[in-house]
């Protein structure tokens, strides 16, 4: 087996990544950061994120573990002390594959050209560069409503936990393929009105924006932030693409939410 490890970047992450990759090297496994069958992740939920975005274009052929070495993470499980008992369970044991939703963004621009397209595993936002987005939300080919507001925040069913959680969206089970559209301050009055609730897409629906005045925008993919010239359309669906995590015990997504959010122990 081919494995990979990303690091934080701490000196405590570091010593961990070398420490298993001796270990791993030791049960005559093959470290290879270009084609890994396994990629751990050392650190917390943003370099795990880190670490999809490096291998997204192999999520069919590589599996993911993470190692947290702060606060307990949704996507990193394993603590810094039960190292020797993961490398172990990587060498000798054969894993589970649990598989979670991703969202496909596409940017198309109004001259036509190559379009953009990005993978993200917890959420994209839009916004306009300056003054207040507006927006035509389409689904399904069908016009929604004309937001005006901050921005808008789609994210996945393992990332509605995060900055849609934030927003008042719904937290969904990753077993449910789908997408959630949540408003960032939308402007609600006499003349101008929005939906005002969190939409949730099932994994055939497409959700469509369209700009009506400003062309630019900052969009952000994970932790990406990007800037987009020119846009005609920002479209988001639910793809065939999954991001695969190797499990090698139980991981119940119920007892995250409420071990992140309502226990009182660290």
């Amino acid at each position: 087996m081919k494995f990979a490890i990303t690091s934080k970047g701490d000196q405590k992450s570091n010593i961990l990544m070398h420490k298993m990759r001796t270990y791993l090297l030791d049960f005559d496994l093959i470290y290879d950061e270009d084609q890994p069958d396994i990629v751990v992740s050392i650190g917390g939920d943003g370099t795990l994120l880190y670490a999809f975005h490096r291998y997204s274009s192999r999520l069919d052929k590589t599996a993911f573990v993470g190692i947290h070495t702060g606060h307990l993470g949704f996507y990193a499980d394993w603590t810094p002390d039960e190292i020797e008992k993961l490398v172990i369970a990587i060498a000798k044991t054969p894993y589970q594959v649990v598989e979670y939703p991703l969202i496909e963004v596409i940017i198309r621009y109004q001259h036509a050209g190559k379009e953009s397209r990005y993978l993200a595993l917890n959420e994209s936002t839009v916004k306009s560069v300056e003054g207040t987005l507006v927006m035509d939300v389409e689904i399904r080919g069908q016009q929604f409503e004309r937001f005006r507001g901050d921005g808008l925040c789609v994210s996945t069913p393992s990332g509605s936990t995060a900055y849609n959680k934030a927003l008042g969206g719904a937290i969904i089970h990753p077993s449910i393929s789908a997408l959630q559209v949540a408003e960032m301050a939308s402007i609600n009055n006499r003349v101008f009105r929005t939906v005002g609730s969190p939409l949730i897409l099932p994994s055939h629906h497409t959700c469509m924006l369209k700009p009506v005045n400003h062309v630019d925008f900052q969009v952000t993919v994970d932790h990406l932030t990007l800037l987009h010239k020119d846009v005609k359309s920002i479209q988001f669906r639910v793809p065939d693409e999954k991001i695969r995590f190797a499990r090698f015990r139980p991981f119940p997504f119920w007892k995250r939410v409420h071990d992140s959010f309502i226990s009182d122990s660290d």
